[in-house]
């Protein structure tokens, strides 16, 4: 519906736009999966004090990152709005705009993450049910009132988006600060617990960089190489994987704080048992969702979608099948993230995935089909779910 209403073109302008602030976000992605280790590893240990000192500290840390991702955002990230991206000139004011709401959007959703890690430590997954009710709706009132709308559409969704996921993030911190005496936010930099966050986050933090340059660093160079049309297909086909990869994601968010824990208490058959049998599950799921969607693309996007923009289809058949090998890649990582094990991982994976980036950058030079980004990324999860994280 946001597809019909917004249009290819301004559907493919907001996430290509987007794509430079989440890709200036990767440090984030780094220092978050640090930040929920060690909460989850003090709640293990009992150690109340701690957990409150390592609470502050992470989200002390997150605000700082947000006020760097601003900076450079604002500098450099407009520079590259304004000099690379393949945007129609009478669409340019309404991109920038967008621009600057989806940096306030990322400063909000940067700092939301130490309270993420702390519902996901306590394990109380029924919040997040909840609340994506309460998003889905919102989402589908955006929907009504850009329908009924008679303001520039893009800047109309952008800014009701900024205003729905701001008012998530309160009703996310209002609970933690409820029911979780930790998430008192006071203002520490306990530099013991700094060192050890990005000691363990170090080499996640290549492995983010990784992660962000093939999503939205990838959407980026569509629109560097291709109309806006091609980034809104890739969007779409991401979007139906993300769904579905979501829902097994869901099921592993789980067992991951279990296995932590576990091996935190000295278990380490058990976190292990758990891990192999939570993997076997997210496979068969993920396999339930990705056959049907694989061999029915065409009929279900046109049901869904109504226009189906070029390359959606072919953009879906082919993420569906990497995500069926993606599931071992990111079961397995769970294993060396409890033992704090991230310098095998950043040293085999993300660097297959920053050597994928210059090869579609160079295919697309050479004129190739934008398809080619979707079976270099086929092949990558292929040789790291069935070969890399095997062996490990």
């Amino acid at each position: 519906m946001i597809l019909q209403t917004l249009g290819v073109d301004n559907y493919g302008i907001y996430q290509s736009v987007g794509g430079i602030v989440g890709f200036l976000s990767f440090i984030n992605s780094a220092l978050s999966t640090g930040s929920s280790r060690f909460l989850t590893y003090e709640l293990g240990t009992g150690n109340f004090e701690k957990l409150k000192r390592t609470f502050s500290t992470t989200l002390t840390i997150h605000i700082a990152i947000a006020l760097f991702v601003v900076i450079v955002a604002e500098t450099l990230g407009v520079w590259f709005l304004y000099n690379k991206l393949v945007i129609p000139a009478e669409r340019m004011d309404a991109a920038v705009y967008t621009f600057h709401i989806s940096i306030l959007t990322a400063v909000f959703t940067l700092t939301q993450v130490p309270y993420n890690a702390s519902i996901i430590a306590h394990e109380k997954m029924s919040v997040f049910a909840y609340m994506s009710i309460i998003e889905v709706s919102a989402k589908l009132g955006i929907v009504y009132l850009l329908s009924i709308g008679s303001y520039d559409k893009l800047k109309l969704y952008a800014t009701l988006l900024f205003i729905v996921q701001v008012g998530l993030i309160c009703i996310y911190r209002l609970y933690c600060s409820r029911y979780f005496k930790e998430t008192v936010y006071r203002f520490v930099f306990d530099k013991a617990i700094f060192k050890e966050i990005a000691g363990f986050s170090g080499w996640s933090l290549f492995a983010s960089s990784s992660t962000a340059l093939n999503s939205q660093g990838i959407l980026i160079l569509l629109n560097m190489f291709f109309e806006p049309a091609v980034v809104a297909a890739r969007s779409i086909s991401i979007q139906v994987n993300m769904a579905a990869s979501q829902f097994v994601d869901n099921f592993r968010t789980a067992a991951n704080p279990q296995i932590v824990k576990k091996l935190a208490a000295g278990d380490l058959m058990g976190s292990k048992r758990l891990l192999l049998a939570s993997t076997k599950y997210s496979y068969y799921m993920m396999f339930i969702i990705c056959f049907p969607v694989c061999l029915l693309a065409h009929p279900l996007l046109k049901i869904w979608l109504g226009v189906v923009p070029n390359y959606t289809v072919i953009f879906l058949q082919i993420i569906v099948i990497q995500s069926l090998f993606q599931v071992f890649d990111t079961s397995f990582y769970t294993a060396l993230y409890a033992k704090g094990r991230l310098k095998e991982n950043a040293l085999i994976s993300p660097t297959l995935g920053l050597i994928r980036f210059p090869i579609i950058y160079f295919l697309f030079k050479a004129g190739y089909s934008p398809v080619a980004l979707s079976w270099a990324s086929l092949l990558t999860y292929a040789v790291l779910g069935l070969i890399v994280k095997l062996y490990w």
